[in-house]
């Protein structure tokens, strides 16, 4: 029976982009970080410790993030663009979007490598300043900002406040006042670029939370209130087309549009009073998470964007302002993966043959991806090496959910058995961040791995601290 459904499942039922494997066992190129091996025995090592020490001494699931690839990747992106836009008198500066991952050591981690650190809530923002980052090197978005937040950015002393509404400019003008400052502030510009990505994670067309209009002229606007207010400071303009972008024309268009807007401002009101020194293009830089997708290096596009805005800054006749991109995911992403540990392997029949169902000890709990954005992973058996032919499956959680999928698609072998390790790549972006106790399931630690030496940055939550959330009827704390 089990030959016979194998036999079924690998028979090519699987996406277009995903080809039967000659080895299944072979680390596909590209999506796994630069510090990731494996032995002659098939367990898979990071940065010279085997995930079977790993999991043993830190439990599964668990988030395994690779220091040096992660900090190597960083400074890829300062020495890319700094490269790039030397000859531009504007220079650049490159932001970290701590939204992909944020703790007090990954903050550290960034100012050690010479970014800064975007943050888009008070919470992210407690960490940058528990980490030590100056505020100077702080910036805070958010379509939402309360008071508090603003306040707390504000005496701070972030670098910037990226402005979302027209609503926001009249709260961080009346805190700035009271604190007796002067804020400095962008304005996220939605510049109507229709970026290639799934719709929940495309942000600068038209209808959707984020920014200030330009085809509206709601930018225009905003700009001008920001101006009439002593209190406030507009350093430039933002924008950002989305996440998970590896067509670069989108980012050309956003540029073109957006210095475009630039000009007409200082048109109307001067380059003295309307200096817009910043512009800041974003992030969203896709990376590999499977053999289908095929990113950009750093270098290329560092190449491609400076060329658009001395291009652009040249047809218009303007100096060209400073440049800022926020790359996240395309630093923090490839630097981590997902160590589970198999359970439950079920053979289904679907109507059109066979699929096998591997159950693994999370899920949508800690990657929440794959239900949220249909997103594709990869994975492959961790802790040994399998003999058995490849067999298209399923990875899913322990959730009580159908969409509870972690991989949808992947080759397996026929031999794969309870107690195996699996090992998820791509996941240090957005996957920790998401996280959530769904049925009362605990998030996983995250483990930082460096020179053949472990250490958690964050550890593993316990059943106790779900119930040192939980209140009795008496209002005191339960247990």
């Amino acid at each position: 029976m089990i030959n016979h459904v194998a036999g079924a499942l690998h028979s090519g039922a699987g996406p277009a982009w995903l080809p039967v494997p000659d080895d299944v066992n072979a680390l596909v190129p590209g999506i796994w970080s630069a510090n990731v091996a494996r032995r002659s025995d098939g367990v898979l090592t990071v940065a010279g410790m085997p995930v079977t020490e790993l999991a043993t001494r830190f439990g599964t699931p668990s988030y395994l993030l690779d220091e040096d690839d992660f900090r190597a990747r960083a400074r890829g992106f300062k020495s890319a663009f700094d490269d790039a836009f030397a000859g531009l008198c504007g220079g650049v500066d490159v932001y970290y979007a701590g939204k992909a991952f944020l703790s007090t050591q990954v903050a550290r981690w960034v100012a050690d490598e010479g970014l800064r650190l975007d943050t888009c809530s008070g919470g992210e923002l407690a960490v940058a300043q528990r980490a030590g980052i100056p505020g100077e090197l702080i910036g805070l978005h958010g379509n939402n900002k309360s008071t508090a937040e603003i306040r707390q950015a504000i005496e701070y002393g972030v670098g910037r406040i990226i402005v979302d509404s027209l609503d926001e400019i009249e709260r961080i003008s009346k805190v700035a006042v009271e604190l007796g400052t002067v804020a400095p502030v962008l304005l996220r510009v939605t510049v109507g670029v229709e970026a290639h990505t799934h719709d929940y994670i495309a942000t600068a067309h038209e209808d959707q939370k984020f920014g200030l209009s330009l085809t509206s002229g709601q930018a225009a606007e905003a700009a001008r209130r920001v101006l009439d207010q002593p209190s406030l400071r507009l350093l430039g303009l933002h924008s950002h087309i989305g996440s998970q972008i590896f067509d670069m024309s989108g980012f050309e268009v956003a540029a073109s549009r957006i210095l475009g807007l630039r000009a007409d401002l200082q048109a109307e009101f001067g380059v003295e009073r309307a200096p817009l020194e910043e512009l800041d293009l974003g992030g969203g830089f896709g990376i590999s998470y499977t053999s289908q997708d095929d990113p950009q290096s750093p270098e290329d596009m560092a190449t491609t964007l400076a060329s658009v805005i001395a291009r652009v800054c040249e047809s218009l006749n303007m100096v060209p302002p400073r440049i800022s991109i926020e790359p996240g995911r395309a630093i923090a992403g490839p630097s981590m993966f997902t160590l589970y540990r198999v359970g439950t392997i079920k053979d289904v029949e679907t109507g059109h043959g066979y699929r096998r169902y591997v159950s693994v000890d999370g899920g949508m709990s800690d990657n929440v991806r794959a239900a949220l954005y249909s997103a594709d992973y990869s994975c492959t058996v961790a802790s040994r090496a399998p003999a058995g032919h490849p067999v298209l499956s399923r990875v899913v959680g322990k959730h009580c959910e159908s969409g509870d999928i972690v991989v949808r698609d992947e080759y397996l072998p026929s031999d794969l058995a309870e107690g195996d390790l699996v090992a998820v790549p791509g996941t240090g972006a957005y996957c920790r961040s998401l996280a959530s106790n769904y049925n009362h399931v605990p998030r996983p630690g995250v483990v930082a791995v460096r020179d053949g030496a472990a250490r958690l940055i964050m550890r593993r939550e316990t059943i106790d601290d779900l119930l040192a959330f939980d209140l009795d009827d008496d209002g005191g704390q339960a247990g």
